[in-house]
């Protein structure tokens, strides 16, 4: 994963761009990996921890209307939380991670679904991974891999 990081450090320097990130079921673990780096501060921006339904709505602004319908784990909420997120932090790459890392179920969603969104300068994509049988603490660094490897390869092309 450290190179990945640094590839990933490389490009958004050399492009002049800045990231954020929005987190739910990884807890601020995305924001640690990425300000691990050394200067980090040349392209993150901020992170926020929005673990609830209410700090998704009021500060990302995801639609009340999307988390009733598709649910708080759900693709279109991490889309929702992408694109709120890149606008709060006036940035211009912003990953959101939104997920049911386990023990139990959440809401009906078996443990270890994890859906994580990049909102792009001119794009948003989503992914559901089902990290399965793995504990709570390896469903949050599964999905920080994930979230890492889905915007390096954004970054690739």
């Amino acid at each position: 994963m450290e190179n990945l990081l640094k590839k990933i450090s490389r490009e958004l320097v050399a492009r002049h761009a800045t990231l954020a990130t929005a987190e739910s079921c990884t807890g601020g673990l995305l924001a640690s990996a990425l300000t691990d780096i050394a200067g980090a501060s040349a392209f993150f921006r901020s992170g926020i921890i929005a673990y609830s339904a209410e700090t998704k709505i009021a500060e990302l602004g995801v639609p009340a209307k999307t988390i009733a319908e598709r649910g708080i784990v759900s693709r279109e909420c991490a889309e929702a939380m992408a694109r709120g997120c890149a606008k709060k932090f006036h940035a211009d790459f912003a990953l959101a991670t939104t997920g049911a890392a386990g023990p139990d179920a959440h809401g009906g969603v078996p443990a270890g679904t994890v859906c994580i969104a990049l909102c792009a300068p001119k794009t948003v994509q989503s992914q559901k991974f089902f990290f399965e049988n793995a504990s709570r603490e390896r469903v949050k660094q599964l999905a920080v891999e994930a979230a890492l490897e889905m915007l390096g390869n954004a970054l690739s092309r």
